[in-house]
């Protein structure tokens, strides 16, 4: 429970920086409303950038939303040869764009030039004929709702306000599963789309979408970082946030450079999937470190603790902590068993398996005249110390 919360924790902090600068904006209309109408003209070319920049970041669900309220927004000044029909379809435009976004929400980030790009323009095509469609026959599903006194009242909300509310809720819902930044800046696109159309937001669309477009980018720039500075596999910082860190360390810090004992013997004899299970699991120990110990994956199997401002003799405790918690852990191992005559019978064997997985760590402080890098290697020399006494040992 503790790690899902931990990981909606960008989403929340998203979440929360978007409506706080809503609410400032709507507070503070003095200080733009005398520039509206160079806001106004630069929306276009920001809502243009945001589309190449998050398609060029393969972030194709916002380069998609952002090209639909780019659309919206020529419609809203008449320069499309379509935009008095759409002005007199207000219920559809507002249905479609609404089913739009938990759409995207729903499928993968994929390059938007190329057939994976077709296929989600089709798709919300798709959409948008299916709300047309759907708005079409109301005058028959309420002719048949009637039939059941209790829906009487409520026929109003069916057309709109139902369909509406389901998409909020599985946006909501994809947030919460996904977390991620791209489903959060969706759902807030969302908020905004619904909160204009209750009249419940009273802001020019122009500044809406201004906000809304810089929420992109922002998002598009802290994916890319993250990207670049954390581990795919284990979602900790890499080897290169580990290098940045070190540019800003004081002349005081303790290096711990851990190791998972017989690793490569456990990924030969149980599979590189299990041993991505190990590596994952180690690092979910690790980011638990107290006193805090900063955590990277240096590589492999191999991961570097920084301790800014701490000496060995308060580290060590701490990483005594952290390598208890490792062996003390059991993984459960599921193997797959071919079906004998004595499986078809029911008397095969337990196909699960528990092992246990544990860690050599070596330490080192930083000493005069020594850079990050030969502290870093001294730690490493350390870890060598520990393996070569036994393993599953801390070392200085």
């Amino acid at each position: 429970m503790f790690q899902y919360f931990s990981s909606l924790k960008n989403s929340i902090v998203s979440l929360l920086g978007f409506f706080i600068s809503l609410l400032l904006i709507n507070e503070f209309q003095s200080f733009w409303l005398v520039k509206i109408n160079l806001i106004e003209q630069v929306i276009y070319g920001l809502l243009a950038v945001t589309v190449v920049l998050s398609s060029y970041f393969n972030r194709s669900r916002l380069a998609l939303s952002a090209a639909l309220f780019l659309l919206f927004y020529l419609n809203l000044s008449n320069v499309l040869p379509w935009s008095k029909w759409l002005s007199a379809q207000n219920d559809w435009l507002t249905l479609s764009l609404a089913s739009m976004l938990p759409i995207l929400s729903l499928v993968k980030d994929r390059g938007l030039v190329s057939i994976h790009g077709l296929y989600r323009i089709v798709l919300l095509v798709m959409v948008g004929l299916g709300c047309y469609y759907w708005l079409s026959i109301q005058t028959d599903v309420s002719a048949k709702l009637t039939n059941f006194p209790l829906l009487v009242g409520y026929l109003k909300y069916v057309s709109l306000d139902l369909p509406l509310l389901l998409c909020g809720l599985l946006l909501i819902w994809q947030t919460l599963r996904e977390k991620s930044l791209v489903t959060t800046a969706l759902f807030s696109s969302y908020v905004i789309w619904l909160g204009d159309y209750y009249q419940l937001i009273l802001l020019p669309w122009s500044v809406l979408l201004t906000l809304i477009t810089l929420h992109y980018l922002v998002v598009v720039l802290v994916d890319s970082y993250l990207f670049a500075y954390r581990d795919e596999l284990t979602t900790l910082p890499s080897r290169r946030a580990l290098n940045q860190l070190a540019l800003a360390l004081g002349r005081k810090y303790t290096l711990a450079m851990l190791d998972i004992d017989h690793f490569k013997k456990f990924n030969d004899t149980y599979g590189h999937d299990i041993g991505d299970q190990v590596l994952k699991l180690v690092a979910s120990k690790l980011a638990q470190v107290k006193g805090g110990g900063k955590v990277f994956r240096y590589g492999g199997e191999e991961f570097t603790i920084v301790f800014s401002g701490k000496t060995p003799e308060q580290a060590l405790p701490l990483l005594e902590a952290v390598r208890q918690a490792v062996q003390d852990y059991k993984v459960v191992i599921r193997q797959p068993q071919r079906k004998t005559k004595k499986a078809r019978s029911g008397k095969s064997g337990s196909d699960i398996k528990t092992v246990s997985v544990t860690i050599s760590i070596g330490v080192a402080a930083r000493v005069d005249k020594l850079n990050f890098e030969q502290t870093l290697k001294s730690a490493d020399q350390a870890l060598y110390r520990a393996k070569k006494s036994g393993r599953n040992k801390v070392s200085q």
